[in-house]
């Protein structure tokens, strides 16, 4: 047996059982998908084909790699230093979310009948992509930025197969969420959201800095964002717990406009805040669904005010 055979699992179990992202990745599939990447695949010290996922032009040339090798995604881009997201993540959440569903007796989850919202679409538009092509379903994404909503309706009209699936929508008043985006009498089946996650851009660029560390396994000389990320991204003024008790307040006003709301939750740390939050909004029902990928834990937290 190789050594590298022995270093390099073939699964990663910490991935949903119906991600697409679980066999480690096949660089010689990726790079007959998308010949842009092959300038960015290298080799490891066990000899392995990788990249350079402190190279932003590399993460985001893979991301484009897989969204049209997995998701028949033909025509995927984003401008300079906006949130390019790894893409096993994003399919996780999806997956979870469609449990949820399932439990809930909604029906069949792969329908476009199933109907959701997704808060901070940004210029990527992953989560449309993977769910629609996973589960047919009907989306709305919102965003603060018109910059990024333009061009996630770029890559929508750059794809036959998401036209009339995507809708989108820009939030004018970056104090709402829901408000001035969910009409009267609309219903969705659940609402999803990646957070800003940190309080300040300081607070940004230190959590930059670890990320890359981490992956260099020495101390970076400077900050580049490995996966971009615009402030109203990143950052935003009390941070991650703020911004979800503010999603849970509002979200009490939508009672039956949404049949569950969710949201990423990166730290730990902030569920006791939203939990009181959650109670003292009289959710019915509250789930939290524990994720990984590789050194990155989080969680979904999940709520309705639903009784049945």
């Amino acid at each position: 047996m190789k050594k590298s055979e022995t270093i390099i699992p073939t699964l990663k179990p910490s991935l949903h059982p119906r991600n697409r992202h679980r066999e480690q990745y096949d660089f010689k599939v990726l790079t007959t998908s998308c010949e842009e990447l092959k300038p960015f695949v290298t080799h490891n010290k066990f000899g392995n084909e990788t990249i350079d996922f402190a190279n932003p032009k590399a993460v985001k040339m893979l991301n484009k790699a897989l969204l049209k090798h997995f998701y028949h995604v033909e025509n995927w881009n984003i401008p300079a230093n906006y949130l390019c997201p790894p893409i096993p993540g994003r399919a996780d959440y999806i997956h979870y979310i469609a449990d949820i569903l399932a439990e809930n007796n909604l029906g069949n989850i792969s329908s476009s009948n199933i109907k959701c919202l997704d808060i901070g679409v940004g210029a990527n538009c992953v989560y449309p992509i993977i769910g629609n092509y996973e589960y047919n379903w009907q989306f709305v994404g919102t965003d603060i930025d018109a910059k990024a909503l333009e061009n996630a309706t770029q890559i929508i009209n750059a794809n036959p197969n998401l036209k009339d699936k995507i809708e989108l929508r820009l939030q004018t008043n970056p104090k709402h969420i829901f408000f001035g985006i969910i009409k009267e009498n609309e219903k969705f089946d659940m609402t999803i959201c990646n957070p800003p996650f940190h309080a300040s851009f300081a607070e940004a660029q230190a959590g930059t800095m670890r990320k890359l560390n981490n992956l260099n396994h020495k101390k970076a000389q400077k900050v580049t964002l490995n996966f971009g990320g615009k402030s109203n991204e990143l950052w935003c003024d009390g941070g991650e717990q703020k911004f979800i008790q503010n999603m849970i307040v509002e979200s009490k006003r939508f009672a039956t406009s949404c049949r569950w709301f969710s949201t990423l939750v990166s730290k730990a740390s902030n569920l006791k805040g939203i939990y009181a939050t959650l109670k003292k909004a009289n959710a019915t029902n509250i789930k939290t669904i524990p994720m990984s990928q590789g050194n990155k834990v989080s969680r979904i937290v999940a709520w309705t005010f639903f009784t049945k």
